[in-house]
């Protein structure tokens, strides 16, 4: 199956890497310092990992307003400690081995990405680094996709390409894009609430060379 694709493109936080629960804890307890607000374990998971879908359409649901949060988020986000309490799920180690154009497309900030990316030292498996921003658009927006498949030199040229990430906006953003989906779901449905599915659904990508399409597909098209 891996070899099916002309080029692979990824999602980073949750797909490729995870950080201790620790950390997330802890930078939930001083956003919420911030912004006069508790966010249990639940919520603090559920934004983390975007289990709902769009992050700022589940920050209005509970009140709060997304632009205050991201300022309040990014402030008290340490770059090189979050890079420290990082790690690299094993499964993502064939993507070493990828003899064809790579790419990452990614919502983690670029303050952010750099030091995660230099300390589990995965740079050097992609050919073009994507952090996406206002301008570029977030997934599933295909924008910022489509901008790394140009800078890999495979757009609109027949080549047959992938997406793998951990949410229904990668699965979306892949889908708008032309693309083929994988759902890498690293929580569990019922950790989530719903099923995510996408043109393949594995829980580890150790399952890639045995994959079976997913059902029909339904995605909700989430973003930030």
């Amino acid at each position: 199956m891996v070899s099916e694709y002309d080029f692979w493109l990824f999602d980073l936080d949750g797909t490729l890497v995870d950080v201790e629960w620790s950390y997330t804890r802890e930078v939930f307890d001083r956003v919420g310092d911030r912004l006069g607000y508790r966010f249990s374990d639940r919520k603090a998971d559920v934004l983390w990992n975007g289990l709902t879908g769009s992050r700022d359409r589940q920050l209005r649901e509970w009140g709060l307003e997304p632009t205050a949060f991201w300022e309040a988020f990014h402030a008290e986000e340490e770059p090189l400690v979050r890079a420290e309490q990082t790690y690299l799920h094993e499964d993502a180690a064939f993507v070493a081995d990828l003899d064809v154009p790579v790419g990452l497309v990614t919502h983690c900030q670029q303050f952010l990405a750099d030091p995660v990316l230099d300390h589990v030292d995965i740079r050097d498996w992609f050919d073009v680094i994507l952090c996406c921003t206002e301008e570029t658009g977030w997934k599933p927006d295909p924008t910022p996709v489509e901008q790394v498949m140009s800078g890999l030199g495979v757009a609109g040229n027949g080549h047959r390409g992938v997406l793998a990430g951990d949410g229904s906006g990668d699965v979306g953003a892949a889908w708008n894009a032309g693309l083929d989906a994988i759902h890498v779901e690293r929580v569990g449905p019922e950790r989530r609430g719903r099923c995510v599915l996408g043109d393949y659904r594995v829980t580890s990508f150790e399952e890639l060379s045995g994959l079976e399409s997913s059902p029909t597909p339904s995605a909700d098209p989430g973003s930030r």
